[in-house]
């Protein structure tokens, strides 16, 4: 799997996924040929990419999505499949490094990007399986003091969709005894998101939308007046560019690439179970609050897909079975040796702040990335302002432009390893209780 760029001829067909196996029928659609030109250019047809572009053409703007590989190749196509809400910066962490008025404004969307999700399923006819709620598990007493701060917290600021529950009551909802409780989010829920990403691809193709695929960005204007956007065979000039590439954009922006780092995740899915019932009774979709956590749900077909690891930097593990199985079967015994039928890897892009990051190069080029895995509602959300903003509506691009970005300690060449102690200190106060 290519980590920092494509290849720039030839075919990149998805990963072998759960989700690509299973993904409902799509068009193979051309590269972009020749010079053409277009009011709004999108570089990346992934949940950024198609929900800035899907916004536009719906308010009746001309739009050409460019994508290197094919839509929803990257983490939009790889990813848990988890609407969970929130960033990946607390409300509280929010609050304490950017202020009580930027932590208000965040609180009042951290719901959007599900609703998004929903609007659009419903709106466009999307069958992604989606189902509603997500939960997330304590495995001992200080994991559940902060679901419950975090609870305390999401409610006073008016959203009251989370409940604790204690292990009896999380019990109904995960056949495992590993967990000391937990905590529902009744808004949030969980998809195929290959599906979902195709879903709104055709969606914006019905608006008179283009999408080129298997045209990887060489280089980019993103100062000019109207950019032009160039890969191997064509050049794409536009009034507005969009970037969207994220963990995949690579070394084409030089101006972005020092803002995030690439880290990969993994995921494998079991074969279909007959008792997949007992071990999620409520068929909710399940994340710990570990630092390095463990997420599971089940698929449309009762296969179990379990993810969970971290490599910093975006490379992939030798055996990424032999890395999640011993995880999946702690949590479930009753799975030990169970065949896997699918695994695989992605990656996404972590921000040093953890919070995504929105602003603008040049005068006509903007861009959003950084979700920090928790890019499934992010991506929605960000999409929508970014459309906003090109729209003439500039109010919540500009509170996320104006939140200041930290580059990585140490820069590209030290900011895998300085990661990787952080993580390992985090992961040891998770072992100890702490």
């Amino acid at each position: 799997m290519a980590i920092e760029t494509f290849a720039t001829s030839g075919e990149t067909k998805h990963t072998g996924s759960y989700y690509a196996a299973s993904a409902n029928p799509s068009p193979d659609r051309p590269a972009l040929q020749g010079d053409q030109q277009i009011d709004i250019c999108v570089v990346g047809a992934g949940y950024s990419g198609l929900s800035t572009a899907l916004h536009l053409a719906e308010k009746g703007y001309k739009v050409a999505i460019i994508e290197g590989a094919r839509v929803g190749w990257g983490a939009s196509g790889r990813n848990g499949g988890q609407v969970v809400n929130g960033l990946n910066a607390s409300l509280q962490t929010i609050k304490k490094r950017y202020g009580q008025d930027t932590a208000n404004f965040v609180a009042g969307l951290v719901q959007e990007g599900g609703e998004i999700i929903r609007e659009r399923v419903k709106t466009y006819n999307i069958d992604c399986d989606l189902k509603p709620g997500n939960i997330f598990t304590g495995l001992t007493s200080a994991h559940m003091k902060e679901l419950e701060a975090r609870r305390a917290l999401w409610a006073s600021h008016g959203l009251h969709n989370q409940d604790m529950l204690d292990k009896a009551q999380l019990h109904d909802h995960i056949g495992s005894d590993v967990y000391a409780g937990g905590m529902i989010d009744h808004t949030g829920g969980h998809m195929h998101p290959l599906n979902l990403a195709l879903g709104q691809a055709a969606a914006f193709e019905s608006l008179g939308g283009v999408i080129y695929e298997q045209s990887p960005v060489i280089h980019a204007d993103t100062e000019a007046a109207k950019p032009v956007v160039k890969t191997a065979q064509g050049t794409l000039t536009c009034n507005t560019l969009v970037l969207c590439g994220n963990a995949y954009l690579g070394h084409v922006i030089p101006a972005l690439t020092s803002r995030v780092m690439p880290v990969s995740t993994q995921m494998m899915a079991t074969a279909p179970l007959e008792n997949a019932d007992a071990l999620l009774p409520t068929d909710k979709c399940v994340e710990d609050v570990r630092y390095i956590l463990d997420y599971f749900r089940l698929s449309g077909d009762k296969r179990l897909i379990f993810g969970g690891g971290t490599v910093y930097g975006g490379t992939d593990p030798s055996d990424v079975v032999a890395k999640l199985r011993p995880a999946m079967e702690k949590v479930y015994p009753s799975l030990k040796g169970v065949k896997i039928d699918y695994a695989w890897s992605g990656n996404f892009a972590l921000s040093f702040s953890r919070v995504p990051q929105m602003g603008r190069l040049g005068s006509s080029t903007y861009f959003a990335h950084g979700y920090s895995g928790h890019g499934v509602t992010g991506s929605h959300t960000f999409g929508k302002i970014l459309a906003q903003a090109i729209d003439g509506d500039k109010s919540r691009f500009d509170v996320f432009a104006k939140v200041p970005w930290y580059p990585f300690p140490g820069g590209r060449v030290l900011r895998v390893p300085y990661s990787m102690v952080g993580s390992w200190y985090y992961a040891l106060r998770d072992r100890l209780g702490v």
